[in-house]
């Protein structure tokens, strides 16, 4: 599954955490946004990652991209969509 995942924590040190985190499941595509192509069970696993990082000011959420709307996405000067060749194939 494709998944957009976006942030918004205040606390720097769990920022950083929750940014460590996610770069071992996707790619930083901005400063708090992650592109990731992940099986069921390692988005569970992001998912329990991240519960145990957050605070109740912390807001997380997580956009699931079907592969026509993967192919969809436009991008202003920035890195291509990150994507798994044999998950997106036609």
């Amino acid at each position: 599954m494709f998944v957009v995942v976006c942030y918004d924590i205040p606390d720097n040190m769990r920022r950083n955490r929750v940014g460590k985190v996610l770069e071992g499941f996707g790619s930083r595509v901005q400063k708090s946004v992650f592109e990731c192509d992940l099986e069921q069970k390692q988005m569970e696993r992001l998912k329990q990652k991240l519960q145990k990082l957050l605070r109740g000011e912390d807001s997380v959420r997580y956009y699931y991209l079907c592969g026509d709307c993967v192919r969809k996405v436009e991008v202003v000067n920035g890195p291509p969509v990150t994507q798994s060749p044999s998950y997106f194939a036609v």
